[in-house]
């Protein structure tokens, strides 16, 4: 529809290669043959499998163990998301538009929704990447031994691990394309805006955690079982306050940015992932330790779930692979832009979450064996 589509919605909508003016309505289907290139569909596969494999796995937990906490996250990974996104796709639409112009377009996927705005992928990338972090912090039982906030810093240390492995890769291959000069974009890690880096890869995922231990997970942890009724009002708290949270949580790098400068914002954006990584490192490490000394019969843990943490290991070896067939035009690429024009991410950062998110993935994969050996019957 040509009047949702904005000036610069329309300008970045161009660069990626389609236009505002020809997107769907509220659902648009396509050949995944038809793509800009053929790693958007493997890209879109891989993350509604994983996404579809929470799903199912929350419905198990729920059903035979009675416990929510899965569907909880789920759903209200989802809630979240119908909260925050929207009115990042029409700001005008929902009176904002001269307060926050348009900050990035998704290029267009094989299933589309809002006009081109809204790929699936990105629906399910929010529960299917939540739950894997949240996943792997629940089978090392950091929830349990350390609490709720220290387990949410943890899950949003992990997640944050996992998530810029993608955040670094997309704008090179046009999986999305960011508005350069846009105030809240500011300042730029290679290819990815710092508040993306910070915000959206481990504050939110932390907010979220938090909210579903909180309201949720801490009473399953001692056995209680909610009602529909419960679990839906919960869920739908759960995806407010986490919301709430993305904007309380990086409100020092905003307040400061705005009295001073980008840089100043960009070193205090920087300084708060410092803080997540120091606290959640040296808790993952010690709690990996302590499980794996774990005397035989001990119930520390009592919680494993290898199915969502295996998968972690498949997204890993994707996005392994997608990286490497984008390594020539990364290391051919001259002042960060390649010679189709795409802005390129950090290689080194990318490498350093790469180590990070496979040693979680590691550590809560021997951990959940090691369980398994230990329990008279599976827990989950």
């Amino acid at each position: 529809m040509s009047d949702l589509c904005a000036p610069t919605f329309e300008q970045l909508a161009e660069r990626l290669g389609f236009s505002c003016a020809e997107a769907g309505g509220l659902v648009e289907l396509r050949s995944p043959f038809g793509l800009e290139n053929w790693t958007l569909p493997v890209l879109e596969l891989t993350v509604i499998l994983g996404a579809i494999l929470a799903l199912v796995y929350a419905v198990i937990r729920l059903r035979r163990h009675g416990d929510a906490t899965n569907i909880a996250l789920w759903f209200g990974a989802i809630a979240y998301l119908l909260i925050i996104e929207p009115p990042l796709y029409f700001p005008a639409q929902f009176g904002i538009a001269e307060h926050v112009d348009t900050m990035f377009a998704h290029n267009v996927f094989t299933v589309d929704f809002l006009w081109g705005r809204l790929p699936l992928y990105i629906v399910a990338i929010y529960p299917m990447m939540a739950t894997i972090a949240f996943e792997i912090v629940r089978t090392l039982g950091v929830f349990r031994r350390y609490g709720t906030l220290v387990g949410a810093v943890c899950v949003g240390f992990v997640h944050h691990a996992f998530y810029e492995i993608f955040d670094h890769l997309g704008p090179q291959l046009r999986w999305w394309e960011w508005t350069l000069d846009h105030p809240m974009n500011q300042p730029f890690l290679d290819a990815v805006p710092l508040p993306s880096v910070v915000v959206f890869a481990a504050l939110w995922p932390m907010s979220l955690a938090f909210c579903v231990q909180f309201f949720v997970g801490r009473h399953a942890d001692r056995g209680r079982r909610f009602s529909g009724w419960a679990i839906i009002w919960r869920t739908i708290v759960i995806g407010l306050l986490a919301s709430i949270g993305t904007v309380l949580l990086p409100a020092p790098a905003t307040v400061i940015g705005s009295f001073t400068n980008v840089t100043v914002m960009g070193v205090v954006y920087a300084l708060e992932l410092v803080v997540i990584a120091a606290v959640a490192a040296p808790v993952l490490v010690k709690q990996w330790q302590r499980l794996r000394n774990t005397p035989a019969g001990a119930t520390e843990s009592r919680y494993a779930n290898p199915l969502m943490v295996r998968f972690s290991v498949g997204y890993l070896a994707v996005m392994a692979v997608l990286w490497v067939t984008a390594l020539p035009a990364y290391l051919g690429a001259v002042d960060g832009v390649t010679d189709n024009g795409d802005p390129v991410g950090s290689l080194w950062y990318t490498a350093l979450c790469f180590v990070i998110a496979g040693l979680s993935a590691f550590a809560a994969l021997t951990v959940s064996a090691s369980q398994t050996q230990k329990a008279p019957a599976p827990v989950g």
